[in-house]
């Protein structure tokens, strides 16, 4: 039976990584994020609160194509990042920094909403949670010039957003991996107890039952 899994965490929490071992292990189709260019991306690095809105509104367009083609595929799949991180997290962010004002985020809201109804949600959500410091050592040993500069708040607020959303979430069961704790690139036991619990949770379905979240 076809099941569609998502990763989920900030920026260096290891979710690529993840979504090729489990994808490996468990003999599923990886799906990355999708590599389609914001036509809207250059001016919004210009003038944030200008082109908030159309890069959004885009980005969360990608996603919701990207969705539904995965859940058209008759394989089992894993996914990297969602269309729900991308605006409970990443638009929302832009809202609370005042790059989205209250018309655009209402109308964003609006239009996500409506998208995750039509959609078919996940079999389960894999939320990777991990600290700034864990954060910033990944990202400083995966060694991308444009993410050696990302403050320290920034990836803080992200992760209090994270949190928000993976508690308010109930579309689909939830399992947390600590990410502080469990190393799951250099640790091989690690990396197998968290796939035998994923073949139970995905078995099971219990959404309150986090073996890891210690």
């Amino acid at each position: 039976m076809k099941k569609y899994i998502v990763l989920a965490g900030n920026i260096g929490a290891g979710k690529s990584t993840l979504v090729s071992l489990l994808a490996e292990k468990l003999d599923f189709v990886p799906y990355f994020e999708p590599v389609a260019e914001n036509p809207f991306l250059k001016d919004f690095y210009a003038d944030m609160k200008r082109w908030a809105f159309h890069s959004q509104v885009f980005f969360l367009t990608s996603r919701a194509k990207g969705h539904r083609e995965l859940v058209s595929d008759p394989r089992s799949v894993v996914q990297d990042r969602s269309l729900y991180e991308d605006a409970e997290v990443f638009a929302r962010n832009l809202f609370v920094q005042g790059a989205l004002g209250e018309q655009e985020w209402a109308t964003y809201r609006e239009l996500y909403h409506t998208l995750a109804s039509i959609l078919p949600p996940p079999d389960l959500v894999i939320y990777i949670r991990a600290s700034v410091k864990t954060l910033k050592s990944r990202i400083a040993k995966r060694g991308r010039d444009f993410e050696a500069n990302i403050p320290d708040t920034y990836l803080k607020g992200l992760n209090t957003l994270y949190e928000e959303w993976i508690q308010s979430f109930t579309l689909a069961p939830v399992l947390t991996i600590p990410g502080d704790k469990l190393d799951f690139v250099e640790d091989s036991h690690d990396l197998s107890a968290i796939v035998c619990t994923v073949r139970k949770r995905l078995q099971d379905k219990q959404t309150l039952l986090f073996p890891f979240d210690m």
